[in-house]
């Protein structure tokens, strides 16, 4: 039976939401768009006269159907060329969904998401369905079919991993533009010194080109070996302005709802840099270089219209 309009706009309510929670599943805009028109053409194949729950049969079947994907795109990464990153999004993306709380906001942050690539998909389904929605146990227990205890102790065994993984930040935005504008001065000084003094003793950096643009596949570890990278990546050179097509421009700006570095090269974003920042010091740089990760952030920038002077030229 066609759906009529009611039953559309109830999916299109819905939408946003849908979006938000795919995207955190799968850790790729475009996927997260998949799955959810998906789901749209499983609404419109149903009997949405008899489903009693929307909201929950919507869940349900986005959920199940993002499980499914995170399979097999478990084996697409094991032949993906170097370190997979998450797709960064910019700040006021929709699809970053609710902020409203501390966990909701360190869910869909860009270290949360990448330490998430630890859990099994049954644990990522859990721990986001509860920590970012705050779905109670009893309705993610429905959508994937097991018992509210097994996902009350699915749920503690993910945070732990994901807590195990992470030093929680503690800046706040202020003072964490103010660190990343100092970062850029001292990267771009040409001296590894002043690097060294922004970072924590086990800082890393770790970056993805996904076989399209050069990356290190394996991260640089202690805050040495990541200030003389760093210092490295930030000097011009005619090699990487012909990597890049030109001399890039640099913002700072927020992805993830975090502090971000953005490179951008005729109005197209060629690279985010995503900082991990705690009160002893910069934690962890990890930078989404592959081009084909950076559209929908690139179209976002397009659409925010004037974004200032950038801080620095580069390349």
């Amino acid at each position: 039976m066609p759906l009529i309009m009611k039953d559309v706009d109830r999916f299109e309510a819905a939408r946003p939401r849908l979006a938000a929670v795919a995207y955190r599943l799968l850790g790729s805009a475009s996927e997260a768009e998949d799955a959810v028109q998906e789901t749209f053409l499983r609404w419109q194949a149903a009997d949405v006269e008899r489903i009693e729950v929307p909201e929950a049969w919507l869940t349900k079947v986005l959920t199940n159907l993002c499980l499914n994907q995170l399979g097999s795109a478990r084996a697409r990464r094991e032949t993906y060329v170097g370190q997979w990153l998450p797709e960064p999004l910019l700040e006021g993306d929709p699809m970053l969904g609710p902020a409203d709380t501390a966990e909701q906001r360190e869910s869909v942050s860009y270290a949360v998401l990448t330490l998430m690539e630890r859990l099994s998909p049954g644990e990522r389904a859990v721990y986001v369905l509860r920590e970012a929605f705050d779905y109670p146990h009893r309705e993610i227990a429905e959508i994937l079919d097991i018992s509210e205890a097994a996902s009350q102790q699915i749920f503690h065994r993910a945070k732990k991993h994901i807590s195990d993984g992470r030093a929680r930040t503690e800046v706040d935005e202020a003072a964490a533009r103010r660190i990343v504008e100092e970062f850029l001065a001292a990267a771009t000084s040409g001296r590894t010194e002043p690097l060294v003094r922004l970072l924590t003793g086990d800082a890393v950096a770790v970056g993805d080109g996904g076989g399209k643009v050069p990356a290190r596949a394996k991260a640089f570890e202690g805050a040495v070996a990541v200030a003389t990278f760093l210092r490295g990546m930030f000097k011009p050179s005619a090699a990487k302005r012909a990597i890049v097509g030109g001399e890039a421009e640099i913002y700072v700006a927020t992805a993830n709802g975090g502090p971000a570095v953005v490179a951008v090269l005729d109005g197209r974003i060629v690279g985010v840099m995503c900082l991990e920042i705690t009160a002893a010091g910069i934690a962890a740089f990890r930078s989404q270089v592959n081009p084909d990760k950076l559209v929908r952030a690139t179209e976002a920038w397009a659409a925010a219209g004037d974004h200032g002077e950038p801080v620095i030229h580069t390349f």
